[in-house]
């Protein structure tokens, strides 16, 4: 209920920040809906087939971007190679090997826990054949911090660093866009990252302090950036979501965003999932949130979608079927079965890697 909330107040913030204005919602609405048709099918799907729902979305996501690269299905896909094209295929990358190694965690044979990590590794590697070292790195990163999450038995410190991790990221775009960071440090940040996307994070900033409350609308930044305007292939995006949040919708955007993250790390806390389950698909979103950070990975319809399914398969209830003592437990240390997943002492459950669901 609380999640229905949200995306409805996102939809309808964005509403109120288009009215009376030359602004173009549908960018905003469009993501709302792909996050909640994503999450609403992970729910199901991880209910009933929970390892071969999360094998085939991994498959599904490697086709899809080895199939259109270039030219990723979004909203900023007009044309090949643009400057957020990398930065989505990336991000599909984190996300396919996420959901390979919640299949692997899940799975109870070791044959089929084998089969499925190296499912993970040639998502990554896919990645790198195609071009995309980012994609491979971050890949590399979520497979290695799945393989961690197999030794955890405790989620919430692991949901708390990666929390921290995905905050520090975020900060990053205003960091560097207020002058906060040292000429150093901000000329290594702008080397791999351009100087025409530091600038338009600079001009994002200044959009925001014009309307902090409610934003110049959504779909405008394009139109207010000297930068954007200037540059023949520019997409009209800030490449950030949290500073196109705060140019376009304020104050209030940007709270609704960091509420839905709030939301999903909460719900991957109470998961009753496995914990090495619940921690792979984190390292996925936190990766996610990363390119997100200091790119328009969301513009992109395949990302929001992906990103929904995923935390609605983290998050599903254990099949009915699953066997008591299945490795689901209480924080408090009392065992529960995976048929009793649901129940409200099992909902914050860890377990190993061999956990059943």
């Amino acid at each position: 209920m609380v999640g229905a909330a949200l995306l409805g107040a996102c939809a309808v913030a964005a509403l109120i920040s288009a009215a009376g204005r030359d602004a173009r919602p549908e960018g905003v609405l469009l993501a709302v809906l792909a996050v909640a048709a994503g999450y609403a099918c992970g729910r199901i799907a991880g209910a009933l087939l929970p390892v071969a729902a999360a094998a085939g979305a991994a498959l599904g996501i490697v086709g899809l971007a080895l199939a259109t690269r270039p030219g990723l299905p979004g909203a900023t896909a007009v044309g090949p190679a643009l400057p957020g094209d990398t930065g989505a295929y990336a991000a599909l990358t984190a996300l396919a090997v996420g959901f390979a190694c919640c299949a692997a965690a899940a799975a109870r044979r070791p044959t089929a826990r084998l089969t499925l990590r190296l499912l993970a590794l040639g998502a990554a590697c896919a990645a790198l054949a195609s071009g995309s070292v980012t994609g491979c790195v971050a890949g590399s990163l979520v497979l290695l911090c799945s393989l961690a999450a197999a030794r955890i038995r405790r989620r919430l410190p692991a949901l708390a660093g990666l929390a921290l991790a995905g905050g520090l990221l975020a900060g990053t775009p205003w960091a560097v866009a207020g002058g906060a960071v040292p000429p150093g440090p901000a000329a290594s940040v702008e080397g791999p990252l351009t100087a025409y996307r530091v600038q338009v994070w600079r001009e994002a900033v200044g959009v925001a302090r014009t309307d902090p409350l409610l934003g110049a609308g959504p779909g405008r930044f394009g139109d207010l950036s000297a930068t954007a305007q200037q540059s023949p292939r520019s997409d009209g995006k800030p490449h950030s979501a949290p500073l196109q949040q705060a140019a376009e919708q304020g104050l209030v955007g940007v709270g609704l965003l960091a509420a839905l993250s709030g939301w999903l790390l909460y719900g991957l806390w109470r998961s009753p999932r496995p914990t090495p389950v619940v921690l792979s698909a984190a390292a996925a979103l936190t990766a996610l949130a990363a390119f997100a950070a200091v790119g328009n990975a969301l513009s992109f319809t395949p990302v929001t979608t992906a990103a929904g399914l995923l935390a609605g398969l983290a998050s599903a209830h254990a099949p009915a079927a699953a066997p008591v003592g299945s490795g689901l437990r209480d924080p408090r240390g009392d065992p529960r079965g995976g048929s009793r997943g649901g129940s409200r002492g099992g909902s914050r459950g860890g377990g190993g890697a061999d956990g059943g669901g």
